[in-house]
């Protein structure tokens, strides 16, 4: 009976596997089923019924075959259509700061239906900036014991750089002090930037959400004059966010002389708050303009004080109504982002005390020359020391408060700068906006691409920080395009250099208390040079080296110029200021030797 059942299963199994169902019905295997199905039943009625099932059984297969193929095409369409949307959106989002070719500066006039067409076009909104979930490149890659091995190198270093302000405390004091002065010192008079930064974030918060309800009312019908309302309204937003968000912070800190470390929260927090507030007006404007034209529904679609809100603390620059949200909150990895972040500001802490105030303090006592800038330079690059017999300094101030021997200062510069520019990108860019990501539940962590393993220029300053990139790609670069009527590129390209090197100078400019155009400089001539000659087209592994040397480099001229300046103002301080003295970097007059004034540090 067993070996009965298994044949008629086997028979039965036998059609749905047939490769060529046409063939099945002259086959040998439906003979033996049929067979099969005779001894089983028995009877003239068993050989009809079994053809009718094999018959049907063909029937459906046939179906399930052209089904089959149904969906097939129309996978393949999809696949298709989203290969070719992928595909335009790179090269759309790749064309920021490629250069184009020199015809296309002069293009030859538009006709008039062309200029008509590009005077009524609008960027439609939510043509931008896709979001989707995705993880941070860096959580990925510290899954690899490799890559995570090289993060425990980092761990390393710092417990050696501990260890070592432990061990020479030690033999100066005979005991361990544990002081954190500069620490202190630069987030100095925190309850006044708390205060500053609450009023800033309220007044963004009510005053560009308010204008923007007031002025969709004008466009409801309401009003006889919409097109003067506009212009109203948008004279007023940007009179607030020049004199509201602009000056009143950065009065604030210049006034009250704030630390280093308190001013770049507030001018920081100021930057961060202006270009939200930008990009929520950018963004529903064009909604609202695009409703009153064709009126398809009663009343525009106006963002809600809660999307709003959330806006203004996530982790983009880019306003959008929804964002892709991840289900639950880790609140393990909320912790460990805080903890991280605390970590890099000791170890910002030691390699400053170790490794930078010590060189840049003795050499801003000698007169500026050529040779005491590539040292400086190189020595905040490379490993190397320096020995330098100079006076005993007086420690009054904690930007002094380091080791020096009695008679030679022995100075171990390790990759100070390099040190910085990663602790800088690891803190903020990773650790910092994941933890507020995850807090809210922000599901698109792509804030940074693989930004190291770039072989151009133009491809690490789209890669390097993601959200302001895009920030400037879509609301600077593009608008650009679209007030010139997609002409000028090149020029739309120096355009977004141009700003971006502003506002970083204004940014270390009033942070510091000093104006040095150092990254200025570097930006509007190397960055540009670099963009044009280590563009794009440039691949293979020498051109990534090619990169990496030029950005150590400039983290070096960096910050040995604004250190030499920093600590030239504040030995050299000058008795009856000019605009020219004040303008004039100090650092290139600042005579050796110990005064007077040296003692108010």
């Amino acid at each position: 009976m067993e070996g009965e059942d298994d044949g008629v299963l086997r028979c039965r199994a036998s059609p749905k596997w047939t490769p060529f169902p046409d063939l099945a019905s002259d086959g040998s295997s439906t003979g033996a089923c049929n067979q099969g199905q005779q001894r089983r039943k028995g009877g003239d009625h068993v050989t009809s019924n079994g053809k009718i099932e094999v018959e049907q059984v063909i029937s459906k297969k046939l179906q399930l075959k052209r089904k089959a193929e149904f969906l097939k095409t129309d996978l393949m369409h999809q696949l298709d259509s989203q290969v070719h949307d992928f595909m335009d959106s790179l090269i759309e989002e790749s064309a920021i700061l490629e250069p184009a070719p020199v015809p296309a500066v002069f293009s030859p006039p538009l006709s008039d239906k062309e200029r008509g067409k590009l005077r009524n076009f609008r960027p439609p909104h939510g043509e931008g900036k896709h979001f989707v979930s995705r993880r941070s490149l860096l959580d990925e890659l510290l899954e690899v014991n490799h890559i995570r091995t090289i993060y425990h190198m980092f761990i390393a270093l710092l417990i050696l750089l501990i260890l070592s302000t432990l061990v020479v405390d030690f033999i100066d004091e005979g005991r361990p002090v544990l002081h954190f002065d500069l620490l202190v010192y630069a987030f100095g008079q925190f309850p006044l930037v708390v205060c500053t930064w609450i009023c800033m974030f309220l007044s963004v918060l009510l005053v560009p959400y308010s204008l923007f309800h007031m002025w969709v009312q004008t466009q409801c019908g309401f009003y006889t004059h919409p097109g003067l309302c506009s212009l109203l309204f948008g004279s007023v937003f940007l009179l607030y966010q020049a004199v509201g968000v602009g000056f009143l912070p950065t009065y604030v800190v210049v006034t009250n002389s704030l630390p280093p470390a308190s001013c770049f929260i507030i001018i920081l927090e100021q930057v961060r708050l202006m270009m939200k507030a930008h990009s929520f007006v950018r963004e529903n404007v064009p909604r609202v303009l695009t409703w009153a034209k064709e009126k398809t529904s009663p009343r525009p679609v106006v963002p809600q004080v809660s999307q709003y809100i959330y806006f203004l603390f996530a982790p983009t620059l880019i306003y959008r109504d929804k964002y892709p949200r991840n289900p639950v909150i880790r609140w393990s990895y909320v912790a460990t982002k805080f903890l991280q972040v605390l970590g890099c500001m000791f170890y910002a802490y030691y390699v400053f005390v170790r490794l930078c105030i010590p060189q840049f303090r003795s050499i801003s006592l000698q007169l500026f020359d050529r040779r005491a800038m590539v040292l400086c330079v190189f020595n905040s690059i490379l490993p190397g020391k320096i020995s330098h017999s100079l006076p005993k300094i007086p420690l009054h101030s904690p930007l002094t408060l380091v080791w020096e021997p009695k008679n030679t200062c022995v100075r171990l510069i390790s990759f100070a700068g390099v040190l910085i520019l990663f602790l800088g990108f690891f803190s903020f860019l990773h650790c910092w906006l994941n933890a507020f990501g995850e807090m809210l539940q922000f599901a698109d962590r792509m804030f940074y691409k693989d930004w190291w393993n770039s072989t151009s220029f133009a491809n690490y300053y789209r890669t390097w920080n993601v959200v302001v990139h895009n920030w400037l790609y879509y609301y600077v670069y593009r608008d650009f395009l679209w007030i010139s009527q997609k002409r000028f590129r090149p020029v739309a390209m120096l355009f977004v250099f141009t700003v971006s090197a502003v506002v970083h100078e204004y940014i270390l400019a009033v942070c510091f208390g000093f104006f040095y155009p150092v990254l200025f400089c570097l930006f509007m001539c190397f960055g540009m040079m670099f963009n044009f000659v280590l563009h794009d087209q440039r691949k293979g592994p020498i051109w990534n080296v090619i990169m990496w040397t030029s950005l150590f480099l400039g983290q070096g001229v960096i910050i040995c110029l604004y250190s030499q300046e920093w600590y030239a103002r504040h030995y050299c301080p000058l008795k009856e200021p000019s605009l020219f003295e004040l303008l004039k970097p100090r650092s290139w007059s600042c005579q050796s030797g110990l005064t007077e004034d040296s003692d108010r540090l």
